[in-house]
């Protein structure tokens, strides 16, 4: 089931379709983590290799489905136009109502498409659709300073540098600085 409004088709772009996040992705997801388990870790929380098995990926999916049926969060997979290979992800999560009215957007992509503009292309779309349709006010998405590719991706699409947080989370092991971004709705 998709969250409201969210088109059956997905949203398409030139070169990506993305589409909701379900348990009966649980072989795909796992397919694009376990091959790029290496390519993600230093950029993620340690990971078990419980964590590469396909129970825990269909608990991941369960817990998506579960936010998004709250509508606190909207997971996305990226998959190519021609093949429908999982080509990366996105998530919009902890989406907070009220005054404040923002979520925080993570994303990945895999090392074999890295480099061609395919997440900027693909995240140009969601977060258009995001601001539409779910009338947020903020998207703030955080990277790590090192992760130039993560940065330049932000800032190709309009996030602005809010600061730096010392040791804001524990990745691969380690408490990391990250550099906080966020875009605002222009529509708002």
């Amino acid at each position: 089931m998709n969250p409201p409004d969210f088109p059956a088709e997905g949203i398409l772009t030139e070169r990506v379709r993305l589409t909701v996040a379900r348990r009966a992705d649980a072989e795909a997801l796992l397919a694009f983590q376990s091959e790029n388990r290496e390519h993600f870790q230093p950029w993620e929380p340690l990971r078990s290799d419980e964590f590469f098995t396909m129970p825990a990926a269909e608990q991941r999916l369960a817990a998506m489905e579960e936010q998004m049926a709250s509508g606190t969060a909207l997971h996305l997979l990226l998959r190519g136009v021609l093949t429908g290979a999982v080509l990366g992800q996105c998530n919009f999560t902890n989406i907070v109502r009220g005054p404040f009215q923002a979520c925080f957007l993570g994303f990945a992509i895999g090392r074999r498409y890295e480099g061609r503009g395919l997440m900027s292309e693909a995240l140009g779309a969601a977060i258009d659709y995001v601001f539409g349709h779910y009338r947020l006010h903020r998207i703030m998405a955080n990277h790590r300073p090192e992760n130039v590719r993560s940065g330049n991706v932000l800032s190709k699409l309009g996030f602005e540098r809010e600061g730096l947080a010392r040791a804001y989370l524990k990745i691969n092991g380690t408490w990391a600085d990250h550099v906080l971004t966020s875009r605002i709705n222009p529509h708002e």
